[in-house]
Parts: C-alpha cells; sequence; structure tokens
C-alpha cells in the first residue's frame, strides 16, 4: 500500500469464497483492483465463472471478461495475501477459526496491508485477539450488506489497537468503490445494521407465531411501509418529518408515552424446533426451497435493488 495520503490498493486479497467472498473479488476487479481469490473448494474455478454474469450485472460498467482477468485463483490464504494492499477475509462466523487465520494472513501480508473481515458481527478487538500490536493495529471490519456488490453500505468498525490511519484508508478504498462507508464509534456485537434487522425480525417471528399475520402478509406490510420509506429517510429523520415543523419533539411529547409503553409488549420468540417449522415453512411456502426459486428470487431482488438506487440517485441529482 501506498505511503502517501491517499493510499492506492492496487491488489486486493480476497480469502474466502461464498457469495460474499465472490461479490467481493468481482467489485474489486470491476474498479481496476487486482484481486487473488483463496478457498480450499475444488469447484472455485467454475463457481466464480458461473456467478461473473449475474454479479457484473449489479455493477455499472462492469465487463464480465475483463473483471475475470483480473482475479487470480488459489487455494491458500498465505498465497492470496502475500502481495496485497488490502485483505477481505470471509471465512465462516467462527470467532476462533477467524483468530487462527487471521494469524496466517498477519505472517504472509505485506507490514502495511489493510487487514479487514467482512465478518457480521464478531468484534474486531476479538478476532485480532492473537495478533501482535503491529498487526493488530492494521486489521478491522468491512461489514458489508448482503449483496456487496449492490447494496451500498459497509459498516467500518475498528477495534481497539486499530490504528486510525488504517481506518481512514480502508474508509476511503471502500467510498471510491461507490460504497456507503460508515465508521461505528464504538464496538457492539452485531454492529448497527444487523442490531436493527435483529430487532425487527424478533418483532416479525413474534407476530407470524402469534398468527396476527403469515410470512407473506408480513413482508407485503413491510415492503408497502417501512421498507418503502426507509428506502429515502431513515427512522430519524422519518420521525423528525413525522413531527412537521416542530419536528421530533412534538412527536416525543404527542406519542412517546404510548411508544415506550408499546415497546414492553415487543415480542422475544423462542426458536424451538416447533417455531422454526412454522416460520421455514410459511416462509418456503411463499418463496420455494430449490435451486431455481433461489435464483430467481436473488436476480429479481438485485434488479430491484438495482433500480431502487438508481431512481434514488437521479432523483438526488
Amino acid at each position: 500500500m501506498s505511503t502517501s495520503n491517499t493510499p492506492r490498493f492496487d491488489t486486493a486479497a480476497v480469502v474466502g469464497a461464498g457469495t460474499i467472498g465472490l461479490a467481493w473479488a468481482a467489485l474489486f476487479a470491476a474498479h481496476g483492483t487486482h484481486v487473488r481469490l483463496s478457498d480450499p473448494r475444488s469447484d472455485l474455478r467454475e463457481s466464480l465463472e458461473a456467478s461473473l454474469p449475474e454479479l457484473c450485472r449489479g455493477i455499472p460498467g462492469a465487463d464480465v471478461s475483463r473483471v475475470r482477468e483480473r482475479i487470480e485463483l488459489g487455494s491458500e490464504p498465505e498465497w492470496a495475501v502475500a502481495h496485497a494492499d488490502l485483505v477481505q477475509e470471509n471465512a465462516p462466523e467462527r470467532l476462533e477459526f477467524k483468530q487462527d487465520l487471521f494469524l496466517r494472513i498477519a505472517r504472509a501480508a505485506p507490514e502495511d496491508a489493510v487487514l479487514a473481515s467482512s465478518s457480521s458481527g464478531l468484534l474486531p478487538s476479538d478476532v485480532s485477539a492473537k495478533l501482535p500490536d503491529r498487526s493488530a493495529s492494521r486489521m478491522l471490519v468491512a461489514h458489508p450488506f448482503n449483496p456487496p456488490h449492490i447494496v451500498p453500505l459497509v459498516e467500518i468498525v475498528p477495534g481497539r489497537r486499530t490504528d486510525e490511519a488504517v481506518s481512514e484508508a480502508a474508509f476511503g478504498y471502500y467510498e471510491r468503490l461507490g460504497k456507503t462507508p460508515v465508521r461505528l464509534h464504538r464496538e457492539t456485537s452485531g454492529f448497527v445494521a444487523n442490531r436493527l434487522q435483529s430487532a425487527l425480525l424478533a418483532e416479525a417471528f413474534d407476530l407470524v407465531l402469534r398468527g396476527v399475520v403469515d410470512a407473506a402478509e408480513l413482508d407485503t406490510i413491510v415492503k408497502n411501509s417501512l421498507g418503502n420509506r426507509w428506502a429515502t429517510v431513515g427512522p430519524f429523520e422519518s420521525f423528525h418529518l413525522g413531527g412537521g415543523p416542530a419536528g421530533i419533539r412534538h412527536m416525543m411529547e404527542h406519542l412517546g408515552k404510548g411508544m415506550a409503553e408499546r415497546w414492553k409488549d415487543l415480542g422475544t420468540p423462542e426458536l424451538t424446533d416447533t417455531n422454526i417449522d412454522v416460520l421455514a415453512g410459511q416462509t418456503e411456502r411463499a418463496y420455494g426451497n430449490d435451486a431455481e426459486s433461489y435464483r430467481q428470487r436473488s436476480a429479481r431482488r438485485d434488479r430491484n435493488q438495482r433500480a431502487v438506487l438508481a431512481a434514488l440517485r437521479d432523483s438526488n441529482q
């Protein structure tokens, strides 16, 4: 990585080639970064080449052949990170596994490489616990929201030993990719987006399990109310606008007490085998549970998400 004020990220190592890793590899390569993608899976080449056409459809200006030319393949993380300016780790969400993997990564990567994890909830201070200070100073979480080549958010979460310059360099790189990075002020498990999602899912599960609505009806409600609204304004701005010129203080005065009372009644469902069968059964009946259903629905999700983002870009110009 360059030592200039605006670090260059010419080479990225993507460690782990599940859906997140493949999307990162395509996005990095589409923006001119040379990518070394590593995974011990035997079908790595086939999986990448099968997924690239759909991934590139989600990246403005991406050409499949040019993206593929920028991606090298290997099985070992040490090979992938050997010349990397940035490492993007996408291994299973098991703390000890990630700790040991980052030990291998830190030993093999250049001394100034940014070491980023795509973890969806593990704290960077915990993931880097086994690393010496010099390596831990370069390690942070860069958590994407799925699918990462389309949804703009990247949560930048530094650990207790992360150097501020490393956080700034990572922030700048993801921003140059067209992402919307947000740097968290402190660590918290699950970070922000997943904590919000978990809170909504808890109430959604409870409403379905109590028979208030079924799974498909609940999705219809969210898509045509909160989801529609939150595509343009977040909860705080929405609440503030709901109060008219007097804003959030008016809303607190008139609705605050009732809202606080309702918090006491929010669901905390138990995920027993029986409850999981109810929730999964309704979801599968509504949306299918086979590979073809997944392919069709994920493609439609991505297409609709791109349309929403394009409309917002046009509207904000």
